[in-house]
């Protein structure tokens, strides 16, 4: 048998198909998940899924070696989120009444962002900037973990800045309290920016020019233990650039999501070498 298949091999266009249908082998399930989810979700930007269980570990394990902290607290973090009934409660009933319904899935699934809470509650940010709120996701997540931060002692405030005067309509309610969202162009309203930014990400416009724009407009208001999170990362390298050019570390997390047919996104990670 292996003699014929060795000869097969050698006559060019069988061999052809026998690769071409190896390798088509490992995305026919995505073209399933793609069909489904053409039935199944509303979406048509910034997929929501979950993680994968050992991509969440590899996520924990990446946090845990910028703040300097066990990946078992990084992980209890994660479950935080988890149990974390009246969050999942309110993303649910803000969507439902929410006029950009006709946009968003039922589910509360928060993917790379439970990275982004992880990192919140370690460091304990006092500011805490987003570029690019969309629909809120990343917003009251974040704000959630600075309820979190408070009862623990840690005061903190969230900003969230977006060109759309439609966006952010998941920070309502009570998570209002801990944070608050500046219309109009991130740039001019990083410029005006006074305060010291301990956890800034970028999520806004995702061209490359921009992001790196944003990352030099900020860089005056550092400190010696401010976490840069690119939300980009997958697509540019500016971040990384941006380190190097800082004499930063960089470090990249690739998501891995659990049943759904985006590849997945990521996050870059710049933090101070001294931190």
């Amino acid at each position: 048998m292996k003699e014929i298949l060795n000869l097969l091999k050698r006559i060019w266009i069988l061999n052809f198909f026998r690769r071409i249908y190896s390798a088509t082998k490992y995305y026919n399930r995505k073209y399933v998940q793609i069909v489904k989810w053409g039935f199944t979700s509303k979406e048509d930007t910034n997929f929501t899924y979950d993680l994968t269980g050992d991509n969440l570990v590899s996520l924990a394990q990446n946090i845990a070696i910028v703040t300097k902290k066990d990946v078992s607290h990084i992980l209890a973090y994660f479950k935080e989120v988890e149990q974390n009934k009246d969050l999942f409660e309110h993303v649910v009933l803000t969507t439902a009444n929410s006029k950009e319904k006709v946009f968003a899935d039922s589910g509360v699934r928060f993917g790379r962002r439970l990275g982004w809470y992880a990192f919140a509650r370690a460091i304990k940010p006092k500011v805490i900037v987003e570029t690019g709120v969309d629909k809120g996701m990343g917003a009251v997540l974040l704000c959630a973990a600075l309820e979190k931060n408070i009862l623990e002692g840690f005061s903190g405030k969230y900003y969230g800045t977006d060109i759309n005067s439609r966006a952010g309509y998941l920070l309502s309610g009570k998570y209002k309290e801990f944070g608050e969202i500046k219309y109009g162009d991130s740039i001019k309203t990083l410029s005006a920016f006074k305060e010291s930014i301990d956890l800034f990400i970028n999520d806004s416009d995702h061209s490359s020019e921009y992001e790196y724009r944003e990352y030099n407009t900020i860089k005056p208001l550092l400190n010696k233990n401010s976490v840069i999170l690119g939300d980009n990362s997958h697509s540019t390298d500016k971040l990384s650039f941006f380190s190097l050019e800082n004499d930063r570390n960089f470090l990249f997390f690739k998501e891995n999501p659990s049943n759904h047919w985006y590849p997945g996104a990521g996050i870059g990670i710049s933090f101070n070498k001294t931190s």
